[in-house]
């Protein structure tokens, strides 16, 4: 890969004035942050409408966008929304993402706006080319009129059609601010890497739309599901609970399903994470009944042959295979056969010996490097949490020979940039180099996460000289 550098942050941390951040003035001044610090990436979590938890990885559909993220006073300014309207959905604090306010009240605004909404040929001609999205906004409308309940229970036949139509325009809207926000980036010679998780959720449009993809019985209930065996950080394993693709059937339809899929992120982002990319060699099935994870097995994945479609799909885009945790011979085999980059955290590298491959000496070209992931804790977090054995081998490791440690960031940070890695990625936080209460994601843990946010003040005292500089001088600068 040629070498670059970007910064990892989701749309919702950035800043506004409506409950969290959007497609709108303040997005644009963040790409004009990463040119000026000499970054040539921003990174972002999915797209999709969050669940319940307000996490990005589980969704109601893998074809849909997060309403919220529409800037309200472009709106405003197409008239479909009032200067009072505006006013009311001020928010109460710029620090975090106010979710409980969101979800009370961001629809039922966006709904006026969509009755005021006239451009209707457009709109139609998004849905057209976009059927998975329009089923999702019909699985909305339905989901509504049969009491938010899941689609097994549903009991009505009907759909509510004022609720149709609100989510057909925040579905249309959404794209259309991505994509004047997307050409922005691309003038600014700025890419943007998107994410997707492996599986999709079972109260979903994915699976209530098409069915015959997934390993369901004749009651359309899962047979078994997805999850992740015992280890060392979870003694009973972890039974994630999504249902498992029937890669048997999703084969005799050229993988049709993925295939959009894939073309749907594609339209969306210059390259895309593709989280717990294991899965494609061998996943862990677990027998529906079960109430943990232990007594699952390991099935054969589609391997190569799927792979070889997401190439022909994506073409030249960056696919970043998210092969972390314990990969087996058989996945580096994948990771090396597909071609795409692996991901290297140095937040790992110091929990074996000197071959880990998170090591930034063991780093190829052919790999994304992270200091931390939206799971991991922040750099700062890291460091001062670290027991004092690990961290002198860190700060050793790095070449710190100063008496205070809590000095010690630049120090790795460079470590990082003058690693082979040829594309390095930094949470936002660690250019900021704030402490562990800014991490986004604690995984395991239901509540507090996902609502972290800048300012545009806070983001100003980043030293961006220094990071261009950094840039520069190890081949990533972006000019």
């Amino acid at each position: 890969m040629k070498r670059a550098s970007g910064v990892l942050m989701h749309v919702s941390s950035l800043w506004g004035d409506f409950s969290e951040g959007a497609f709108g003035k303040a997005a644009e001044e963040w790409i004009d942050f990463l040119h000026d610090g000499g970054f040539s990436a921003w990174q972002v979590l999915p797209f999709n409408l969050p669940d319940e938890c307000n996490s990005p990885y589980k969704s109601y559909s893998a074809f849909s966008g997060n309403p919220f993220f529409i800037d309200l006073t472009q709106l405003a300014e197409q008239g479909l929304l009032t200067r009072e309207e505006l006013t009311e959905a001020k928010q109460r604090t710029p620090y975090a993402c106010e979710f409980d306010r969101l979800n009370e009240e961001r629809m039922a605004l966006l709904a006026r706006a969509a009755k005021r909404f006239k451009e209707t040929e457009k709109l139609e001609a998004f849905m057209k080319a976009h059927p998975q999205t329009d089923k999702f906004c019909e699985y909305m409308a339905r989901k509504t009129q049969n009491g938010l309940r899941e689609w097994l229970a549903w009991t009505e036949d009907g759909l509510d059609g004022e609720t149709l139509a609100t989510w057909r325009f925040t579905q249309y809207e959404f794209f259309r601010q991505w994509a004047k926000i997307k050409r922005y980036a691309e003038q600014k010679g700025v890419a943007v890497i998107g994410d997707i998780p492996i599986y999709v959720s079972l109260d979903s449009a994915d699976v209530w739309a098409n069915p015959s993809q997934f390993l369901l019985d004749e009651d359309h209930k899962p047979s078994h599901v997805a999850g992740v065996p015992p280890d060392y950080f979870a003694a009973d394993g972890q039974l994630w609970g999504n249902p498992l693709y029937d890669w048997t059937a999703m084969k005799k339809d050229g993988y049709a399903w993925w295939r959009e899929r894939m073309a749907f992120v594609c339209e969306l982002f210059d390259g895309v994470r593709i989280d717990h990319f294991r899965g494609f060699e061998s996943y862990y099935a677990i027998p529906a009944t079960e109430k943990t994870a232990r007594n699952g097995k390991w099935v054969k994945g589609p391997g190569m042959d799927f792979i070889n479609v997401v190439k022909e799909v994506c073409g030249d885009k960056l696919i970043i295979a998210e092969d972390l945790g314990d990969i087996t011979p058989e996945v580096h085999k994948l990771v090396k056969d597909s071609g795409f980059p692996g991901m290297k955290v140095l937040q790992f590298a110091f929990l074996g010996d000197r071959n880990s491959p998170h090591l930034p000496h063991n780093y190829d070209n052919n790999c994304v490097a992270y200091t931390g992931t939206h799971d991991n804790n922040t750099l700062l977090g890291y460091v001062w949490e670290l027991d004092e054995t690990t961290r002198r081998r860190l700060l050793a490791y790095c070449g710190y020979e100063g008496s205070n440690w809590d000095a010690c960031y630049d120090t790795i940070l460079r470590t990082m940039f003058e690693s082979h890695a040829g594309l390095l990625v930094l949470p936002v936080q660690d250019l900021l180099l704030y402490g562990s209460d800014t991490r986004f994601n604690k995984p395991g843990v239901a509540e507090g996460n996902w609502s972290f946010r800048v300012t545009k003040e806070q983001l100003s005292q980043v030293n961006l000289e220094k990071f261009r500089r950094w840039n520069d001088l190890y081949g990533r600068s972006a000019g």
